[in-house]
């Protein structure tokens, strides 16, 4: 406040200077009988201290007709006092504004972005739980994620578009280190533009170094806060695949379909290759050999208006090698097997109507003897559906409402009710071992990164006697 009031103050002395000078020099320009133009008579010598342009207190010669009379000062007159106050009063506010925000604000020697996503949950499960910690547990509270993001450029060449961006991100999630601290590295990456990006109808290419989520299908690579479903697919824990993982990934994107009328822009081909540790994040390789990433993505070209808008084909490559061991008491190490992931996804997203899948088919090599000498190797062979249909209404996705005006923190609504299938087999040479889920689930957008979500899940695991089993989720995520 005292910040505020100071710059009314420093304001209302600017503004009245200037109306002052306005009207001496409008007062000067209009005396009685000068021409449009004309430059004032000379006056003779000006007293000391005086401003040129106003009358002098000084009388006149002697034998002047006026030189008996006293002139009075202008009272608009600006004098040197009047400036060197001003002055001042400048010099005085600059100063106090650069302290207040000294004291106030986050400052950066480059552009910072500071975000974060905190999601609290509740569950209910039909069949109690039990636990080395928890006894007939059927209800729990907890913490979906919770994160801290910083986001920026460390270079920006205006000329070129070629930039070089950072990403660090903290925090507590299901795609996190696999540790008990809510204080996890999740992010840390330098991305580098080697093509320029100063028009949407430029080529992508973009290299990014450190830790980093995997371009592999469609749930893999999104992050926490833009996933539809509280939980995540079940490919993406047994296969490995929901971990971020350090290495060197090249993004890109070729003949990308621009519409400037309604900010659309979508590349017909898409790609991404890479080479990572394959061993989890914030931890080193744990073998010889580097693992290989691979996606391409075809969107079909359409107008913005088209039926066929933003249809888009995947296919995703991953191979690796992962460690064996033995099954004996020691879990001993007998050497690496491959680890082999494959997948198709097909996207359409055309409000209102939306719809996912993805198809991802594994290979493991793992050892099922006890001792070096006869370690029993086998590949297993793991296979898994995943879709997802969803209806969207309401105003929230609607370019026309996201871009106008609104009163502090006021977002026109979004609601989506959805229908997920997610079926995962471990091993397809093994009879009756499949488990399905099946969600129903409804999410309420209050604003961009602010919704609740209800997940109703049935889950029917065929290796469990006890037949299918329900849960209910509630989840509220705020994002800032």
């Amino acid at each position: 406040m005292r910040l505020l009031d100071r710059s009314r103050t420093a304001i209302s002395t600017i503004l009245a200077t200037t109306v002052v000078l306005c009207v001496s020099h409008a007062s000067a320009q209009n005396q009685p009988g000068r021409a449009q133009g004309e430059r004032p008579a000379a006056a003779g010598p000006t007293a000391p201290g005086a401003v040129p342009g106003v009358p002098s207190p000084v009388t006149s010669p002697a034998g002047d007709s006026t030189a008996e009379a006293f002139v009075e000062p202008d009272p608009n007159a600006v004098t040197r006092d009047d400036l060197q106050g001003l002055v001042t009063d400048l010099e005085n506010f600059k100063f106090q504004w650069q302290r207040e925000r000294d004291l106030h604000t986050a400052i950066s020697t480059r552009s910072l972005l500071i975000g974060g996503v905190i999601q609290t949950r509740i569950g209910w499960t039909e069949q109690p739980v039990n636990t080395a910690t928890s006894n007939d547990r059927k209800v729990t509270f907890d913490t979906g994620a919770a994160l801290l993001s910083f986001n920026g450029i460390l270079y920006k060449d205006y000329e070129e578009g070629r930039n070089l961006t950072y990403s660090l991100r903290f925090g507590a999630s299901p795609q996190q280190a696999s540790n008990n601290s809510f204080l996890n590295l999740l992010d840390a990456q330098l991305s580098y533009s080697v093509l320029p990006t100063l028009a949407p109808e430029d080529w992508v290419l973009q290299i990014t170094l450190g830790q980093q989520l995997l371009p592999f299908g469609l749930e893999v690579p999104a992050s926490e806060e833009l996933k539809p479903v509280i939980t995540n697919a079940q490919f993406t824990t047994k296969l490995g695949l929901n971990r971020r993982e350090l290495g060197l990934i090249i993004r890109g994107d070729v003949l990308p379909q621009v519409d400037y009328g309604y900010n659309y822009r979508a590349p017909v081909l898409a790609y991404a290759v890479g080479l990572v540790n394959g061993s989890g994040p914030n931890t080193p390789d744990d073998n010889s050999e580097k693992d290989i990433i691979g996606r391409l993505a075809f969107t079909v070209p359409s107008d913005y208006n088209s039926l066929l808008r933003q249809i888009t084909l995947g296919g995703s490559v991953y191979i690796g090698w992962q460690n064996t061991f033995l099954k004996d008491e020691k879990k001993t190490l007998s050497g690496k097997g491959a680890k082999r992931r494959y997948g198709g996804d097909i996207y359409y997203n055309h409000y209102p109507i939306g719809l996912t899948y993805e198809f991802i088919y594994g290979q493991d090599d793992v050892t099922l003897g006890t001792t070096p000498e006869d370690p029993q190797k086998t590949r297993l062979s793991s296979l898994s559906h995943v879709a997802t249909v969803f209806y969207n209404w309401g105003e929230q996705f609607l370019r026309g409402y996201r871009n106008q005006g609104r009163y502090d923190d006021w977002w026109p609504k979004t609601y989506q009710p959805f229908i997920r299938v997610d079926l995962f087999d471990p091993s397809t040479e093994v009879l009756e071992n499949r488990v399905d889920v099946y969600t129903l689930g409804f999410n309420l957008f209050f604003a961009e990164t602010t919704k609740f979500q209800l997940n109703f899940n049935r889950r029917d695991d065929r290796t469990n006697t006890r037949g299918a089993q329900h849960e209910l989720l509630a989840q509220l995520q705020g994002g800032f």
